[in-house]
């Protein structure tokens, strides 16, 4: 099953996340099938492909509970 999540890049304590598209048993940090975007939590700065993302979630991948927050902040997904 495909799953929409978070990847941690950055350092200690200075966190950064892309947001990726991976099999749901693959660990958090290992290779993905697509990046789709990134994410930011210290400065609240994210930029996602909407195109990659629909394609996505209409061949069937399943946003984890913190990536669908983020999409529907970000106005991708409605509510």
């Amino acid at each position: 099953m495909l799953k929409l999540r978070l990847k941690r890049t950055g350092r200690k304590r200075s966190p950064s996340y892309r947001l990726v598209i991976m099999e749901n048993t693959t660990r958090r940090n290992g290779r993905p099938i697509d990046e789709v975007g990134y994410y930011n939590p210290l400065t609240k700065q994210s930029k996602f492909d909407t195109v990659k993302i629909t394609k996505w979630l209409g061949y069937g991948a399943k946003p984890t509970q913190t990536v669908l927050n983020l999409l529907k902040k970000s106005n991708i997904i409605k509510s």
